[in-house]
Protein backbone atom coordinates (compact mmCIF):
# COMPACT_ATOMS: atom_id res chain seq x y z
CA UNK A 1 0.00 0.00 0.00
CA UNK A 2 1.79 3.19 -1.15
CA UNK A 3 0.86 5.26 1.90
CA UNK A 4 3.47 6.84 4.16
CA UNK A 5 1.78 5.96 7.43
CA UNK A 6 1.45 2.28 6.56
CA UNK A 7 5.02 2.21 5.31
CA UNK A 8 6.36 3.66 8.56
CA UNK A 9 4.77 0.88 10.62
CA UNK A 10 6.86 -1.79 8.89
CA UNK A 11 9.90 0.49 8.67
CA UNK A 12 9.96 0.81 12.46
CA UNK A 13 10.21 -2.97 12.83
CA UNK A 14 12.86 -3.25 10.13
CA UNK A 15 15.03 -0.41 11.42
CA UNK A 16 14.74 -1.64 15.00
CA UNK A 17 15.60 -5.26 14.20
CA UNK A 18 18.55 -4.15 12.07
CA UNK A 19 19.86 -1.96 14.91
CA UNK A 20 19.59 -4.93 17.27
CA UNK A 21 21.97 -6.84 15.00
CA UNK A 22 19.58 -9.08 13.09
CA UNK A 23 19.90 -9.77 9.36
CA UNK A 24 16.47 -8.63 8.19
CA UNK A 25 14.60 -8.96 4.90
CA UNK A 26 11.26 -7.43 3.95
CA UNK A 27 8.79 -9.36 1.81
CA UNK A 28 5.43 -8.21 0.54
CA UNK A 29 3.29 -10.91 -1.03
CA UNK A 30 0.14 -9.69 -2.80
CA UNK A 31 -1.10 -13.18 -3.64
CA UNK A 32 -2.16 -13.85 -7.19
CA UNK A 33 -2.15 -10.23 -8.33
CA UNK A 34 -1.06 -6.78 -7.18
CA UNK A 35 -3.79 -4.12 -7.12
CA UNK A 36 -2.35 -0.75 -6.09
CA UNK A 37 -3.56 2.85 -6.42
CA UNK A 38 -1.08 4.92 -8.39
CA UNK A 39 -0.98 8.45 -6.98
CA UNK A 40 0.64 9.78 -10.15
CA UNK A 41 -1.93 8.49 -12.66
CA UNK A 42 -4.81 8.45 -10.13
CA UNK A 43 -5.87 4.95 -11.15
CA UNK A 44 -5.37 1.36 -10.08
CA UNK A 45 -2.45 -0.53 -11.52
CA UNK A 46 -1.56 -4.21 -11.61
CA UNK A 47 2.01 -3.48 -12.70
CA UNK A 48 4.60 -4.31 -10.06
CA UNK A 49 7.01 -1.50 -10.91
CA UNK A 50 5.09 1.32 -9.20
CA UNK A 51 4.57 -0.32 -5.77
CA UNK A 52 8.01 -1.94 -5.92
CA UNK A 53 9.65 1.43 -6.53
CA UNK A 54 7.74 2.79 -3.54
CA UNK A 55 9.05 -0.07 -1.36
CA UNK A 56 12.57 0.52 -2.64
CA UNK A 57 12.43 4.26 -1.94
CA UNK A 58 11.26 3.55 1.62
CA UNK A 59 13.75 0.83 2.45
CA UNK A 60 17.03 1.72 0.77
CA UNK A 61 17.58 4.82 2.97
CA UNK A 62 17.29 2.46 5.96
CA UNK A 63 20.12 0.31 4.58
CA UNK A 64 17.91 -2.37 3.00
CA UNK A 65 19.26 -2.38 -0.53
CA UNK A 66 18.92 -5.93 -1.91
CA UNK A 67 17.03 -6.95 1.24
CA UNK A 68 13.45 -6.89 -0.03
CA UNK A 69 11.09 -8.57 -2.47
CA UNK A 70 7.66 -7.56 -3.79
CA UNK A 71 5.64 -10.53 -5.12
CA UNK A 72 2.43 -11.15 -7.03
CA UNK A 73 1.68 -14.46 -8.70
CA UNK A 74 4.90 -15.68 -10.31
CA UNK A 75 6.28 -12.16 -10.74
CA UNK A 76 8.54 -10.27 -8.38
CA UNK A 77 10.67 -7.15 -7.98
CA UNK A 78 13.70 -6.77 -5.75
CA UNK A 79 15.73 -9.87 -4.99
CA UNK A 80 14.99 -12.93 -7.13
CA UNK A 81 12.45 -15.54 -6.08
CA UNK A 82 15.18 -18.19 -5.98
CA UNK A 83 17.28 -16.02 -3.67
CA UNK A 84 14.27 -15.42 -1.46
CA UNK A 85 13.57 -19.15 -1.24
CA UNK A 86 17.14 -19.67 -0.06
CA UNK A 87 16.70 -16.92 2.54
CA UNK A 88 13.53 -18.63 3.79
CA UNK A 89 15.39 -21.91 4.20
CA UNK A 90 18.00 -20.20 6.38
CA UNK A 91 15.75 -17.80 8.31
CA UNK A 92 15.06 -18.18 12.02
CA UNK A 93 11.81 -16.22 12.10
CA UNK A 94 9.12 -14.89 9.77
CA UNK A 95 7.02 -12.03 11.16
CA UNK A 96 3.64 -11.59 9.47
CA UNK A 97 2.04 -8.30 10.48
CA UNK A 98 -1.60 -7.23 10.37
CA UNK A 99 -2.94 -9.13 7.33
CA UNK A 100 -3.03 -12.78 6.25
CA UNK A 101 -1.08 -14.18 3.35
CA UNK A 102 -3.72 -14.85 0.72
CA UNK A 103 -1.44 -17.39 -0.98
CA UNK A 104 0.59 -19.65 1.30
CA UNK A 105 3.72 -20.65 -0.60
CA UNK A 106 5.79 -23.75 0.17
CA UNK A 107 8.91 -21.75 0.97
CA UNK A 108 7.21 -20.04 3.91
CA UNK A 109 7.17 -23.40 5.67
CA UNK A 110 10.96 -23.57 5.34
CA UNK A 111 11.40 -20.78 7.89
CA UNK A 112 12.29 -22.18 11.32
CA UNK A 113 9.49 -20.31 13.12
CA UNK A 114 6.66 -17.99 12.17
CA UNK A 115 4.63 -15.47 14.15
CA UNK A 116 1.67 -13.19 13.45
CA UNK A 117 1.01 -9.72 14.87
CA UNK A 118 -2.64 -8.67 15.15
CA UNK A 119 -2.96 -4.92 14.61
CA UNK A 120 -6.77 -4.74 14.72
CA UNK A 121 -7.73 -6.32 18.05
CA UNK A 122 -11.36 -7.36 18.18
CA UNK A 123 -11.99 -7.05 14.47
CA UNK A 124 -9.61 -9.89 13.62
CA UNK A 125 -10.81 -12.21 16.39
CA UNK A 126 -14.46 -11.70 15.47
CA UNK A 127 -13.57 -12.16 11.80
CA UNK A 128 -12.04 -15.52 12.69
CA UNK A 129 -15.19 -16.61 14.54
CA UNK A 130 -17.41 -15.46 11.68
CA UNK A 131 -15.28 -17.37 9.19
CA UNK A 132 -12.14 -16.00 7.53
CA UNK A 133 -10.33 -18.95 5.93
CA UNK A 134 -7.28 -17.01 4.72
CA UNK A 135 -6.65 -15.54 8.17
CA UNK A 136 -7.21 -18.92 9.82
CA UNK A 137 -4.78 -20.60 7.43
CA UNK A 138 -2.11 -17.99 8.13
CA UNK A 139 -2.50 -18.25 11.90
CA UNK A 140 -2.46 -22.05 11.79
CA UNK A 141 0.98 -21.87 10.16
CA UNK A 142 2.36 -19.71 12.98
CA UNK A 143 3.80 -20.94 16.27
CA UNK A 144 3.18 -17.66 18.13
CA UNK A 145 0.42 -15.06 17.85
CA UNK A 146 0.71 -11.51 19.17
CA UNK A 147 -1.81 -8.70 19.52
CA UNK A 148 -1.57 -5.01 20.32
CA UNK A 149 -4.87 -5.38 22.21
CA UNK A 150 -3.62 -5.02 25.77
CA UNK A 151 -6.89 -5.88 27.52
CA UNK A 152 -7.98 -9.09 25.79
CA UNK A 153 -9.17 -11.41 28.53
CA UNK A 154 -10.33 -8.68 30.92
CA UNK A 155 -13.90 -8.97 32.29
CA UNK A 156 -15.11 -5.78 30.60
CA UNK A 157 -13.44 -6.58 27.26
CA UNK A 158 -15.76 -8.65 25.00
CA UNK A 159 -13.04 -9.54 22.50
CA UNK A 160 -13.04 -13.34 22.09
CA UNK A 161 -9.82 -15.30 21.77
CA UNK A 162 -11.34 -17.22 18.81
CA UNK A 163 -9.61 -20.36 20.05
CA UNK A 164 -6.08 -18.92 19.87
CA UNK A 165 -3.52 -17.89 22.47
CA UNK A 166 -2.70 -14.19 22.06
CA UNK A 167 0.50 -12.72 23.54
CA UNK A 168 0.69 -8.97 24.17
CA UNK A 169 2.97 -6.61 22.28
CA UNK A 170 2.92 -2.98 21.15
CA UNK A 171 3.87 -1.24 17.93
CA UNK A 172 7.51 -0.12 18.10
CA UNK A 173 9.02 3.20 17.08
CA UNK A 174 12.57 3.76 15.87
CA UNK A 175 13.49 6.71 18.06
CA UNK A 176 16.50 7.85 15.97
CA UNK A 177 14.18 8.29 12.99
CA UNK A 178 11.65 10.35 14.97
CA UNK A 179 13.59 13.18 16.57
CA UNK A 180 11.96 15.91 18.61
CA UNK A 181 11.47 18.93 16.39
CA UNK A 182 11.31 22.40 17.89
CA UNK A 183 8.82 24.66 16.18
CA UNK A 184 7.31 27.55 18.10
CA UNK A 185 4.79 28.24 15.35
CA UNK A 186 2.89 24.94 15.63
CA UNK A 187 -0.77 25.76 16.10
CA UNK A 188 -3.09 22.91 15.06
CA UNK A 189 -4.17 19.72 16.76
CA UNK A 190 -4.08 17.30 13.82
CA UNK A 191 -5.02 13.81 12.73
CA UNK A 192 -4.53 11.59 9.69
CA UNK A 193 -7.92 9.95 9.41
CA UNK A 194 -9.58 7.36 7.19
CA UNK A 195 -13.36 7.51 7.50
CA UNK A 196 -13.82 3.78 6.94
CA UNK A 197 -10.96 1.28 7.00
CA UNK A 198 -12.77 -2.03 6.47
CA UNK A 199 -16.10 -3.75 7.10
CA UNK A 200 -17.95 -3.62 10.40
CA UNK A 201 -18.18 -6.87 12.35
CA UNK A 202 -20.89 -8.39 14.53
CA UNK A 203 -20.46 -10.65 17.55
CA UNK A 204 -23.19 -11.95 19.87
CA UNK A 205 -25.69 -9.57 18.35
CA UNK A 206 -23.51 -6.46 18.81
CA UNK A 207 -22.17 -4.53 15.81
CA UNK A 208 -18.73 -2.92 15.99
CA UNK A 209 -18.08 -0.16 13.48
CA UNK A 210 -15.52 2.26 12.07
CA UNK A 211 -14.86 5.95 12.61
CA UNK A 212 -17.95 6.89 10.65
CA UNK A 213 -19.93 5.48 13.57
CA UNK A 214 -17.84 7.09 16.32
CA UNK A 215 -16.72 10.50 15.05
CA UNK A 216 -20.15 12.18 14.53
CA UNK A 217 -20.56 12.79 18.29
CA UNK A 218 -17.42 14.99 18.14
CA UNK A 219 -18.22 16.90 14.93
CA UNK A 220 -19.16 20.12 16.78
CA UNK A 221 -15.98 20.18 18.90
CA UNK A 222 -14.32 23.13 17.04
CA UNK A 223 -17.36 25.28 17.74
CA UNK A 224 -16.65 25.09 21.49
CA UNK A 225 -12.98 26.08 21.52
CA UNK A 226 -10.54 28.53 19.95
CA UNK A 227 -8.07 25.68 19.38
CA UNK A 228 -7.72 25.04 15.60
CA UNK A 229 -7.89 21.51 14.20
CA UNK A 230 -6.60 20.09 10.94
CA UNK A 231 -7.70 16.74 9.50
CA UNK A 232 -5.88 14.90 6.72
CA UNK A 233 -9.02 13.14 5.56
CA UNK A 234 -9.60 10.13 3.32
CA UNK A 235 -12.93 8.55 2.48
CA UNK A 236 -15.39 11.36 3.24
CA UNK A 237 -16.34 14.75 1.85
CA UNK A 238 -14.47 17.70 3.42
CA UNK A 239 -17.71 19.69 3.54
CA UNK A 240 -19.03 17.28 6.18
CA UNK A 241 -16.36 18.69 8.51
CA UNK A 242 -15.58 22.23 7.38
CA UNK A 243 -19.11 23.39 8.16
CA UNK A 244 -18.35 22.68 11.83
CA UNK A 245 -15.01 24.47 11.85
CA UNK A 246 -12.54 21.69 11.00
CA UNK A 247 -9.74 22.55 8.61
CA UNK A 248 -9.46 19.68 6.12
CA UNK A 249 -6.65 18.74 3.75
CA UNK A 250 -6.69 15.74 1.37
CA UNK A 251 -5.42 12.66 3.14
CA UNK A 252 -3.07 11.75 0.29
CA UNK A 253 -1.20 15.06 0.69
CA UNK A 254 -0.18 14.14 4.22
CA UNK A 255 0.43 10.45 3.66
CA UNK A 256 1.64 10.14 0.07
CA UNK A 257 5.25 9.53 1.17
CA UNK A 258 7.03 8.68 4.39
CA UNK A 259 8.53 12.18 4.43
CA UNK A 260 5.19 13.96 3.96
CA UNK A 261 3.60 11.82 6.68
CA UNK A 262 6.41 12.57 9.12
CA UNK A 263 6.33 16.29 8.29
CA UNK A 264 2.58 16.47 8.88
CA UNK A 265 3.00 14.97 12.35
CA UNK A 266 6.02 17.04 13.33
CA UNK A 267 4.43 20.28 12.13
CA UNK A 268 1.49 19.66 14.49
CA UNK A 269 0.96 21.04 17.96
CA UNK A 270 -0.59 17.79 19.16
CA UNK A 271 -2.69 14.91 17.91
CA UNK A 272 -6.45 14.80 18.28
CA UNK A 273 -7.78 11.35 17.47
CA UNK A 274 -11.17 9.65 17.62
CA UNK A 275 -10.82 5.86 17.58
CA UNK A 276 -12.86 3.40 15.56
CA UNK A 277 -16.17 2.61 17.21
CA UNK A 278 -15.14 -1.03 17.64
CA UNK A 279 -11.95 -0.14 19.51
CA UNK A 280 -13.89 2.06 21.91
CA UNK A 281 -16.81 -0.32 22.45
CA UNK A 282 -14.62 -3.40 22.93
CA UNK A 283 -12.19 -1.64 25.32
CA UNK A 284 -9.30 -3.74 24.11
CA UNK A 285 -6.64 -1.20 25.06
CA UNK A 286 -5.82 -0.40 21.43
CA UNK A 287 -3.32 2.44 20.88
CA UNK A 288 -2.43 3.79 17.46
CA UNK A 289 1.00 3.43 15.85
CA UNK A 290 0.40 6.95 14.54
CA UNK A 291 -0.03 8.29 18.09
CA UNK A 292 3.30 6.66 18.96
CA UNK A 293 4.96 8.68 16.19
CA UNK A 294 3.50 11.88 17.66
CA UNK A 295 4.84 10.92 21.09
CA UNK A 296 8.32 10.16 19.75
CA UNK A 297 8.33 13.56 18.02
CA UNK A 298 7.64 15.24 21.35
CA UNK A 299 4.01 15.95 20.49
CA UNK A 300 1.25 15.28 23.05
CA UNK A 301 -1.73 13.19 22.03
CA UNK A 302 -5.38 13.77 22.92
CA UNK A 303 -7.03 10.45 22.11
CA UNK A 304 -10.34 8.74 22.71
CA UNK A 305 -10.10 6.18 25.49
CA UNK A 306 -10.07 2.50 24.55
CA UNK A 307 -9.08 1.24 27.99
CA UNK A 308 -5.63 2.83 28.12
CA UNK A 309 -5.46 3.50 31.86
CA UNK A 310 -4.59 -0.13 32.54
CA UNK A 311 -1.23 0.02 30.83
CA UNK A 312 -0.21 3.58 29.95
CA UNK A 313 0.47 6.67 32.08
CA UNK A 314 -2.43 9.04 31.37
CA UNK A 315 -2.49 12.74 32.16
CA UNK A 316 0.80 14.11 30.82
CA UNK A 317 1.84 13.47 27.24
CA UNK A 318 -1.21 11.26 26.73
CA UNK A 319 -4.61 12.72 27.61
CA UNK A 320 -7.80 10.73 26.99
CA UNK A 321 -11.46 11.61 26.54
CA UNK A 322 -14.81 9.87 26.16
CA UNK A 323 -17.03 12.83 25.20
CA UNK A 324 -16.84 16.44 23.99
CA UNK A 325 -16.64 17.86 27.51
CA UNK A 326 -13.63 15.70 28.35
CA UNK A 327 -12.03 16.54 25.00
CA UNK A 328 -12.36 20.26 25.74
CA UNK A 329 -10.80 19.73 29.17
CA UNK A 330 -8.00 17.79 27.50
CA UNK A 331 -7.27 20.64 25.11
CA UNK A 332 -7.03 23.06 28.03
CA UNK A 333 -4.85 20.64 29.99
CA UNK A 334 -2.33 20.28 27.15
CA UNK A 335 -2.22 23.96 26.23
CA UNK A 336 -1.91 25.16 29.82
CA UNK A 337 1.47 23.41 30.25
CA UNK A 338 2.44 22.60 26.71
CA UNK A 339 6.20 22.18 27.12
CA UNK A 340 5.76 19.74 30.00
CA UNK A 341 3.35 17.65 27.93
CA UNK A 342 5.83 17.63 25.03
CA UNK A 343 8.57 16.39 27.34
CA UNK A 344 6.30 13.73 28.83
CA UNK A 345 5.28 12.56 25.34
CA UNK A 346 8.87 11.83 24.35
CA UNK A 347 9.53 10.07 27.66
CA UNK A 348 6.53 7.78 27.18
CA UNK A 349 7.74 6.87 23.70
CA UNK A 350 11.18 6.02 25.07
CA UNK A 351 9.87 3.97 27.99
CA UNK A 352 7.03 2.07 26.34
CA UNK A 353 7.49 1.99 22.56
CA UNK A 354 11.16 2.31 21.61
CA UNK A 355 12.32 -0.58 19.42
CA UNK A 356 14.96 -1.63 21.94
CA UNK A 357 12.21 -2.05 24.56
CA UNK A 358 9.58 -3.72 22.36
CA UNK A 359 11.43 -5.99 19.96
CA UNK A 360 13.72 -8.13 22.18
CA UNK A 361 10.81 -9.59 24.22
CA UNK A 362 8.83 -10.06 20.97
CA UNK A 363 11.68 -12.06 19.43
CA UNK A 364 12.29 -14.02 22.62
CA UNK A 365 8.63 -15.03 22.89
CA UNK A 366 8.40 -15.83 19.17
CA UNK A 367 11.43 -18.13 19.37
CA UNK A 368 10.53 -19.76 22.70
Amino acid sequence: MPVGGHAWIDMQYLAGLKTLGHDVYYFEDCGEESWVYNWETEELTTELSYPANYVRDCLEPLGFKDHWIYRAGNQSEGISINSFREICSEADLMIIRAVPLTVWRDEYLLVHRRCYIDADPGFNQISLINGNPKLSETLDHCQRLFTIGQRIGEVDCPIPDAGYNWLKTVAPVSMPHWNVTKNKDVSHFTCVMQWRGFHDVEYKGVAYGQKDKEFPQFLKLPQHTSQPFRLALTGSSPENFTEYGWEVVPGWEASKTTDSYQSFIQESRAEFSVAKHGYVAMRGGWFSDRSICYLASGRPVLVEDTGLNDWLPIGEGIVTFTNISEALNGIETINSDYEEHCHAARQIAEQYFACEKVLPPLIEAAMD
